[in-house]
């Protein structure tokens, strides 16, 4: 028989522990530095004009 889970609701405490798991495995892995001038590239490069379409796109339903 499997455990049950408990529905945490918003806010779930066993997601955020996952969360900053991944998070902190990703910094140790040192590839934050490759990442980051991957994404700079992204933004400044040849896909520029459609990302910032798509970040237009996203901030119209985002609540602020």
């Amino acid at each position: 028989m499997t455990k049950r889970q408990k529905n945490e609701g918003e806010g779930s405490r066993t997601a955020a522990r996952r969360s900053n798991k991944a998070t902190r495995d990703f910094v140790e892995s040192g590839k934050v530095e490759k990442s980051a001038e991957k994404a700079k590239k992204a933004v400044e490069g040849e896909r520029a004009e459609s990302l910032k379409r798509a970040e237009k796109e996203g901030l119209k339903k985002a609540r602020h």
